[in-house]
């Protein structure tokens, strides 16, 4: 069974984090042009996107559970943890103002992006592999998530425990995909259950939450099965590249937005 698995492991860690960034960013435009043109149904651009943007849009989040995975893997392998989590502060601030360019037309100014929610997953493990007392070491893991939801990053709240337990059961995979579903239940449980106080639970609401599981599913078993953990042929680059492309691509959606002010989306034309 492991040889049959190992067969499949066939995508080098840089591989699948460019798969990963590809599938986002066009998953990104859509849904945020969307958002930010003030086109879509209660803060949902699903609703209004023709049904090959909507599935590409569900699809952006393959790319989170592959940044999940490579935050443990930064932390089993890098030399200098505390100079990863610098780096990693560093990055989410040079990356907060791109952020606001595209969130603050619909969620305001108190949002923070997904790197702000690594870097507290980063901290998490850390704290729980440090020396403190259990106790303590709960505590910090807990306070590591609270902080995601002070901030509102993304994945606030989810991001640190699904990071957190791909790290925990590591050399346990069985374990560590009952944990990341579990959670990933809860995620989309509780945002049923305030669609339905809210009174937009539909069909669509369901399709939607369907989707959203099966593409994060789908991002889970990218590392998980198809990746080898073998670096790249050009490490050095490729981790400069993500660093630079993440901030970046915001930039680039909201060059897109200012140019193209008459439409959703500069591809409304292929619509079908």
């Amino acid at each position: 069974m492991e040889r049959s698995t190992d067969r499949l492991k066939v995508l080098d860690r840089d591989a699948v984090k460019y798969i990963a960034i590809f599938i986002m960013f066009w998953g990104h435009l859509f849904a945020w042009l969307t958002l930010m043109r003030g086109l879509a149904i209660n803060n949902d651009p699903y609703l209004v996107m023709p049904l090959w943007q909507n599935l590409l849009s569900h699809a952006s989040l393959i790319c989170p559970p592959v940044m999940f995975f490579m935050i443990t893997d930064g932390y089993k392998y890098t030399r200098d943890r505390k100079k990863y989590a610098l780096r990693l502060l560093i990055l989410a601030c040079i990356t907060q103002p791109f952020d606001w360019l595209v969130w603050v037309p619909v969620h305001g100014w108190w949002t923070a992006n997904v790197i702000f929610t690594l870097l507290f997953g980063l901290l998490a493990i850390m704290a729980w592999e440090s020396g403190l007392k259990k106790w303590q070491r709960v505590t910090l893991v807990i306070l590591c998530s609270l902080a995601t939801l002070l901030i509102q990053s993304d994945w606030e709240i989810f991001g640190v425990p699904l990071i957190f337990f791909l790290h925990f059961y590591r050399d346990k995979p069985k374990k560590r995909l009952a944990a990341f579903s579990i959670i990933i239940a809860i995620w989309k449980g509780l945002g049923f259950f305030w669609q339905i106080l809210g009174g937009t639970f539909d069909f669509t609401a369901v399709f939607n939450g369907v989707m959203d599981i099966l593409f994060v599913m789908l991002g889970y078993l990218l590392p998980a099965v198809f990746c080898n953990g073998k670096k790249g042929k050009h490490p050095v680059f490729a981790k400069w590249f993500f660093y630079v492309f993440y901030p970046l691509h915001y930039l680039i959606i909201w060059i897109i937005f200012v140019l193209t002010p008459e439409y959703a989306n500069p591809f409304v034309m292929y619509q079908f």
